[in-house]
């Protein structure tokens, strides 16, 4: 069933990136993604109240607030730098290339989460570096 919902999150990325790209224009990428950041607020806030997730919040430890905060600050960093790579750049250039943060959270889980690395994800994170460096290398690399 996890399949399911991060299919699913795949399909949301890639429409964030397209109306991102639409909502951007003649828009500083800052403002952009505070008025994001607020639409996510009011959801993600709505959904927790709808599901009665909010009574646990008492029960959070010191580190689930510390690790949660972080996660956070580097959501905010990401949608940031997301935003400005999209303002100038092309979303069929920059939507790949954020996606190497894929090959990143794989060797990072590795590292500090001790995941066992399979010979798929491996292979995956490689073939996603891979792609990254196809796109960011300039065209003149490739005349063949």
């Amino acid at each position: 069933m996890w399949w399911t919902y991060a299919l699913l999150s795949a399909l949301f990325a890639a429409l964030t990136a397209i109306f991102a790209k639409i909502g951007i224009k003649g828009v500083d990428s800052d403002l952009a993604t505070a008025i994001r950041t607020a639409i996510i607020l009011f959801i993600a806030w709505g959904v927790a109240f709808a599901r009665g997730s909010t009574a646990n919040i008492g029960g959070l430890t010191r580190i689930n607030w510390i690790f949660l905060v972080l996660s956070g600050c580097a959501t905010g960093l990401s949608w940031i730098f997301y935003f400005k790579a999209l303002q100038v750049g092309e979303v069929s250039q920059v939507a790949p290339v954020d996606k190497l943060s894929v090959a990143l959270a794989i060797v990072l889980s590795a590292i500090f989460l001790k995941e066992t690395l399979t010979w798929q994800t491996t292979i995956g994170a490689v073939l996603i570096l891979a792609g990254t460096v196809v796109i960011i290398l300039p065209r003149h690399y490739f005349n063949f």
